[in-house]
């Protein structure tokens, strides 16, 4: 399960915004989640990442942002009023 706000708190404020993206670091053959945020924070996070790397903080390697998509099952009940409008 993912948060249902953007991970992003900008001005000591939490995103009310739906998270778009997730956040994922390439580095080598692994893949590393960092985060998700919504298109509006993608750029801030872009840069935070980047200074994050410089410092030696997170590991390096490509930023990459997977737009999220609504799955559905038969095993996995949801209630229809928890639900997010994703574009």
């Amino acid at each position: 399960m993912l948060p249902d706000r953007c991970s992003v708190k900008h001005s000591g404020k939490d995103c009310v915004n739906p998270p778009e993206f997730v956040i994922e670091i390439i580095h080598e053959n692994d893949s590393f989640m960092v985060g998700i945020t919504c298109n509006k924070h993608k750029n801030i996070i872009s840069e935070k990442i980047i200074e994050l790397q410089s410092k030696g903080k997170i590991p390096k390697g490509k930023l990459q942002f997977e737009k999220l998509k609504s799955v559905g099952t038969d095993c996995v009940r949801i209630d229809s009023d928890e639900l997010i409008q994703l574009d």
